[in-house]
């Protein structure tokens, strides 16, 4: 067992981004918002950040797949893990296809404006920007 707190976060995400590569299992000791402490077993799958900075661990749940199976897929505050274990056991859940991803529209080849716009178009931050100063011509 490792505590997270008398080792580097480096050592931490490296462990589980080892383990999620070799599809073992992970048992982890992790504090809710509301301070209730369990220990779980979870399949990793992917880490990620928050816009605030915030690490996240993606995993199947086994605690919430025995509750309820829709209800498998977690993301956990790799910041509230306190302890975990690294197991050599193999992947007993598989995980659900994404479901919200919509493939985008295909970009016109013929027109060079047609693709300008296009591209304006996809990213929509960009797409209605106004500068704030009028710009000298």
């Amino acid at each position: 067992m490792r505590h997270t707190a008398q080792q580097h976060l480096t050592r931490t995400l490296t462990d589980l981004l080892r383990a999620a590569d070799r599809q073992y299992a992970v048992t982890i000791t992790y504090t809710d918002r509301d301070g209730v402490t369990t220990i779980r077993t979870v399949e990793p799958f992917e880490i990620s950040t928050t816009k605030d900075g915030g690490i996240r661990l993606h995993a199947m749940c086994r605690l919430a797949h025995s509750e309820n199976p829709a209800d498998a897929e977690r993301a956990f505050n790799v910041a509230r893990i306190s302890a975990y274990t690294v197991h050599r056991m193999a992947y007993v859940l598989t995980r659900p296809e994404p479901t919200v991803y919509e493939r985008p529209a295909p970009a016109p080849a013929d027109n060079e404006m047609a693709l300008v716009h296009f591209e304006l178009e996809r990213d929509p931050d960009d797409a209605d920007y106004r500068p704030r100063v009028r710009l000298a011509a």
